[in-house]
């Protein structure tokens, strides 16, 4: 028999909103310009956390030394395409179906509440999740559980009552380590990452609620459903 499941915690940079993306592309830009290769596995390791990897370290000393005049640049460019991008393919759908579904949804995540809040409002999903679990509120974000463990706190709900949605190794590991059953939905950025065979994997959101219900070995819970 399925375990019942009665929340859905889902990441958010990359894994609602691809943002890692455009900003992978944007640094690398910037490395290219000065004749260097930003390496992807590099980049990687920040994935989903918080000063794992310094991409300015890797620039010429004159790029650095004028570092508040092109990071104002670089990040002007990064809003720009983030600002005209949607959701991730499938995403909108999902929240959709799970909360017809009585599931109850939240965020965990690395990154600060006012941003998270910014892009969610940006697309009309303000009032889809429960609760954030931001940046902030813990001493330490992903790969540590701490993130994972306040949004369950936040719901009132054990481990074995949510599943996770994560993009990459950092938040998945975090996940893991919650003792929750997490999917992992990388995008292009974290395709490569080696995530271990054993947990479940969509390469995509366009399956719905229930490909990712699948892939996750659970139902939703009898009490979730209004």
């Amino acid at each position: 028999m399925k375990s019942g499941i009665q929340a859905i915690i889902f990441d958010f940079d990359g894994t609602i909103f691809d943002t890692e993306t455009h900003e992978f592309r944007h640094w690398a830009a910037l490395y290219r310009t000065h004749g260097l290769e930003l390496a992807l596995a590099d980049w990687q390791r920040g994935v989903g956390t918080w000063d794992a990897f310094d991409p300015w370290a890797g620039l010429p000393e004159a790029v650095r030394a004028d570092r508040e005049r092109v990071h104002a640049a670089l990040h002007a460019g990064i809003l720009e395409d983030i600002g005209a991008s949607d959701v991730r393919p499938g995403v909108r759908a999902l929240i959709e179906e799970a909360r017809a579904a009585g599931l109850r949804l939240a965020v965990a995540t690395s990154s600060d509440r006012e941003w998270v809040e910014r892009w969610l409002a940006h697309h009309d999903l303000t009032g889809a999740f429960e609760t954030l679990a931001t940046r902030y509120e813990v001493e330490r974000v992903k790969p540590d559980p701490a993130l994972y463990r306040l949004a369950l706190r936040n719901l009132g709900l054990h481990e074995d009552a949510a599943i996770a949605v994560e993009d990459s190794l950092n938040g998945a590991t975090a996940a893991v380590a919650a003792g929750l059953r997490t999917v992992v939905v990388p995008n292009e950025v974290t395709a490569t990452q080696p995530f271990p065979p054993t947990w479940p994997r969509l390469e995509g959101f366009e399956g719905g609620l229930r490909a990712l219900l699948e892939v996750a070995g659970v139902e939703v819970a009898a009490t979730s459903t209004r």
